[in-house]
């Protein structure tokens, strides 16, 4: 690839967008250049699953052929992006990284996914992802481990790992994950990209693989908070198919990034602050300063509940899960298992029960963390336990929203690091759950109360000399995406 090709695929989607409507590039063209950088270094990174080419080329040649008529096209039209592969397309393969979905078929578009296809961006393919959207590493996937960019060595967070790797190795321009407790923010972070969780409710989960329907969301991942901006314009906005959808009218984001925020207050919560240091901290703080000098009051605040929140989503997630997943049983659709050797098998000869197909369907076709949290949820939600964990969980959840609603009362912003930690190497956590867990330890409250959320790079630490990114946060009231998606901004070109 030429030198120009390579310098066009940092650019971002505004810039794209000029190049295409000053006919400098062809959308076809632009998506091919995509192609060849998928080809030339996806064999290292592994962010993508399935690549959808077809799809794609016909999307580019959609554009290229209003712009040949002379037809104005919008920001995002024959710009390349790619999908997390929880989330569907119809005709196309659909596994949220578990083999009990290898051979799935979408049959439908999620309504994310129609959205995109209508505003006329170009689907490159489907993302690697956990299991399900279960983990914190993008190491839970049975297909392939996806690599960090910025160190081949270390994890790209996740559980939308793929997305956040595809964004920062310049595979493409944006990419749409979900966020069940901090899935797209926390890899953002460790990619040193933008990553953005909007309000539940602002984005239909209609056609997206459910792990914990309260709290999972659909979001964007850009290389710049602009151009999560212009995503989020894209696929925001009610859904009849989902009734969690909320009413709200069409925004053009990208509008509202005014690159001023004097005179707003950032509450920096003294919990979250407690256990941090090191060079994390460091970071932080000057970020901190920098929020200050842009004009923004920082005001020391109190989540009191917030302790609690990290066992309290432990238990209404995996609840969630185990609802969710039962669906999953070798009948309708997916893997089926009917000949495993230690299936009883009856004296006559006739096949093995409906129980037994079950059993041996969901033994082979799930991985250990999702067994894993399927029985941590029934456990939670059987008789006897219900009241005492699932109950008193629900219970803690309104205390985490009442923190908020009583925060936001006093400031404008609620900001800390996105995760506690730079990315870490593959392996370092894996025999260890708790310290796994504890990634999302920032994060889980937006999805606990439902506010939107955002990760954005904020710096840098030397790790065995390599700079590696530190992202920080911003939460802001609910439905306030306008707000804090220029708040982020604002940091972001100053």
């Amino acid at each position: 690839m030429s030198h120009v090709a390579c310098h066009m695929l940092v650019k971002m989607i505004r810039e794209l967008h000029e190049k295409l409507i000053n006919r400098e590039i062809t959308a076809t063209e632009l998506a091919q250049k995509y192609f060849d950088v998928i080809e030339k270094k996806d064999g290292k990174v592994k962010a993508y699953l399935t690549l959808t080419k077809e799809l794609a080329m016909a999307q580019a040649q959609a554009v290229d052929e209003k712009i040949a008529k002379g037809e104005e096209i919008e920001l995002i039209e024959g710009i390349p992006g790619a999908i997390k592969d929880n989330i569907c397309i119809s005709g196309t393969r659909t596994t949220a990284s578990s083999k009990i979905l290898d051979s799935y078929i979408a049959p439908n578009d999620a309504t994310v996914v129609k959205k995109i296809k209508e505003s006329g961006a170009v689907i490159l393919g489907k993302t690697n992802l956990d299991e399900f959207a279960m983990g914190s590493s993008t190491e839970n996937s049975p297909y392939q481990k996806t690599s960090n960019p910025l160190d081949e060595n270390r994890v790209p967070g996740g559980s939308s790992g793929g997305s956040a790797a595809a964004v920062a190795a310049g595979e493409a321009v944006w990419s749409l994950g979900t966020d069940t407790g901090g899935s797209i923010r926390q890899p953002a972070s460790f990619c040193g990209v933008v990553g953005l969780k909007p309000t539940y409710g602002r984005v239909s989960r209609s056609g997206v693989i459910a792990m914990a329907s309260s709290l999972d969301q659909v979001g964007s991942i850009a290389s710049s908070v602009e151009d999560a901006a212009i995503v989020l314009s894209e696929i925001a906005g009610q859904d009849l198919l989902d009734a969690t959808s909320a009413q709200s009218a069409d925004k053009r984001y990208e509008d509202y990034l005014f690159g001023d925020i004097s005179g707003k207050t950032v509450g920096v919560p003294k919990e979250y602050m407690d256990g941090l240091d090191g060079e994390i901290r460091e970071v932080f703080e000057k970020s901190l300063e920098k929020f200050k000098s842009l004009g923004a009051k920082i005001e020391t605040i109190s989540l009191p509940n917030s302790d609690y929140a990290l066992p309290a989503y432990y238990i209404i997630m995996p609840s969630e899960v185990s609802s969710n997943l039962a669906r999953y049983d070798g009948i309708k659709y997916g893997l089926r298992v009917d000949d495993q050797k230690d299936s009883k098998v009856k004296e006559n000869g006739l096949p093995k029960t409906l129980l037994e197909t079950y059993l041996d369907t969901r033994k082979i076709g799930f991985g250990d963390e999702v067994k894993r949290r399927i029985m941590l949820g029934t456990f939670a939600l059987s008789a006897g336990y219900y009241d005492a964990y699932y109950l008193k969980a629900q219970k803690v959840r309104a205390l985490i929203r009442k923190d908020f609603e009583n925060a936001f009362e006093k400031v404008d912003f609620i900001y800390c690091p996105t995760a506690p930690e730079i990315a870490f190497k593959f392996g370092e956590k894996s025999n260890d759950l708790l310290k796994m867990y504890l990634s999302d330890i920032y994060t889980i409250t937006a999805n606990l109360s439902g506010t939107p959320a955002i990760s954005f790079p904020i710096g840098n630490v030397n790790i065995e000399g390599k700079m590696l990114p530190v992202g920080g946060q911003l939460m802001a009231k609910w439905f306030d995406e306008e707000g804090l998606l220029n708040a982020a901004h604002t940091f972001e070109i100053n």
